[in-house]
């Protein structure tokens, strides 16, 4: 994606969120996130107005790719060759198809080979 330097998974936003020194490195990079993200971030049940707010802020400033029938054919063969959860896959596929490096610190993401990865240590 033109602009556009990696693939921000779940808990790389909750870095950027919290203020976790982990995250600073990549502040100054443009981002963007699977939509399965945002549902992530701002699904959680207990929520409150500031969390949600600062939340929605933070996603504003991030590119949100939505499904598209690639990224669901390449989920659906993902899941076929790793044992993965199905949002994982989508956020997997994503990267994939619009050939960004996702940044994440969830080494689930690391059996899959065709995935270019930024790993940030917990």
């Amino acid at each position: 994606m033109n602009g556009i330097d990696f693939l921000a998974d779940t808990n790389f936003l909750i870095h950027v969120h919290e203020g976790n020194p982990l995250a600073e490195p990549f502040l100054d990079y443009n981002f963007a996130t699977s939509y399965i993200s945002e549902i992530e971030l701002l699904g959680v049940f207990s929520i409150n107005k500031t969390q949600q707010k600062a939340l929605r802020e933070l996603l504003e400033d991030c590119i949100i790719i939505e499904m598209n029938q690639q990224i669901k054919e390449l989920c659906i063969k993902l899941k076929q060759k790793y044992k993965i959860k199905i949002p994982d896959a989508i956020i997997a596929a994503s990267s994939i198809i619009y050939g960004l490096p996702l940044i994440t610190s969830d080494a689930d993401f690391k059996s899959i080979d065709e995935l270019s990865l930024i790993f940030i240590e917990k």
